[in-house]
């Protein structure tokens, strides 16, 4: 069974995914988090993978789709501790260079850089 929540962590929302991502298994949960988080503005992501041994290419595909989405509107998307298999896939369908991973949640939310203050805006 597959289970997603969400955190805050300043302007960075990290989307913790737990168990195998698939057409069948989650992918629709996923898709509907991730449209929802993009839709209330958050463009910034970290997705969390610990805890998921296994995504098929429907699974990848939403990702994708995700990535696009917040990289068009000015934000970025990071995957976090990508489990072996997943890393796999990400070679074979040549997409590992799209992506930024990280091993620790730190240094993914740090990439970010620093929250841009809008001061001085006359409009």
């Amino acid at each position: 069974m597959m289970a997603i929540t969400e955190r805050k962590a300043g302007d960075v929302t990290i989307i913790d995914v737990e168990g195998r991502v698939t057409l069948e298994e989650g992918a629709d949960e996923f898709r509907e988090l991730t449209r929802t988080v993009i839709r209330e503005g958050r463009i910034k992501l970290v997705i969390n993978l610990e805890k998921v041994p296994y995504i098929d290419s429907t699974a990848l595909g939403e990702i994708i789709r995700c990535y696009t989405t917040v990289t068009r509107l000015g934000g970025g998307l990071k995957l976090l501790a990508v489990a072996p298999h997943v890393h796999q896939l990400l070679v074979i369908t040549r997409l590992l260079s799209i992506f930024d991973l990280f091993d620790a949640e730190a240094e993914a939310i740090k990439s970010f850089g620093k929250p841009v203050s809008r001061q001085g805006s006359t409009g």
